[in-house]
């Protein structure tokens, strides 16, 4: 046991079977260091080891969680709150964050947080305002946003945006019908200016 609590360092995430290395008895072992605060149960197989603040305890990273949850460090976090960024007069607010993944599919809660995972053939690295205009186009019937109004919106905006990465983004990560609408609104930029 002395050796499990010596491996545990606070503010990481841990699965179970990173530790069971460390123990004789791993379940025992990691229900008694739950018990004691040392770790905390965030979900099936996932430990959190509580960092604490002059403010409290510190959650864990979502990016930290999401990454030993898929064993993974291939995936990107988008909210659809950042949407609201774009400048497009969004103001819906959601309580799921988007798990750009090539492993798993599906709503899990992971330490009291809501994430959709969606497999996707390719993403970015990061999140870019490109890329962001991209996914919001794509999933336009997927948000409470009145589709019209953001629609009607976009050609004021899309002069903001950084045209040969928007059309780099489009050709890399947008379905046929965002292809064509940014298509159709960059050409007639151009044409105009």
């Amino acid at each position: 046991m002395e050796l499990l609590r010596e491996h545990i360092k606070q503010g990481e995430v841990y699965r179970r079977s990173d530790l069971e290395y460390y123990s004789t008895a791993i379940d025992r072992h990691l229900a008694q260091l739950s018990k004691e605060g040392l770790l905390v149960k965030i979900n099936q197989g996932l430990y959190y080891a509580p960092k604490q603040s002059k403010f409290g305890v510190v959650p864990p990273e979502d990016h930290q969680v999401v990454e030993r949850f898929l064993k993974d460090e291939d995936f990107l976090l988008v909210s659809p709150n950042t949407f609201n960024s774009l400048g497009l007069g969004l103001t819906q607010l959601y309580n799921t964050t988007w798990v750009y993944n090539h492993k798993r599919k599906g709503e899990f809660k992971l330490n009291g947080k809501s994430f959709e995972f969606k497999l996707k053939s390719a993403f970015p690295k990061n999140l870019t305002k490109e890329y962001l205009l991209v996914e919001l186009l794509n999933n336009m019937e997927n948000l409470a946003e009145d589709q019209s109004e953001t629609l009607d919106r976009l050609p004021n905006k899309i002069d903001s945006f950084n045209t040969d990465a928007l059309m780099k983004a489009t050709q890399l990560y947008g379905k046929g019908q965002t292809k064509r609408k940014l298509k159709s609104l960059v050409r007639n930029v151009l044409q105009h200016a």
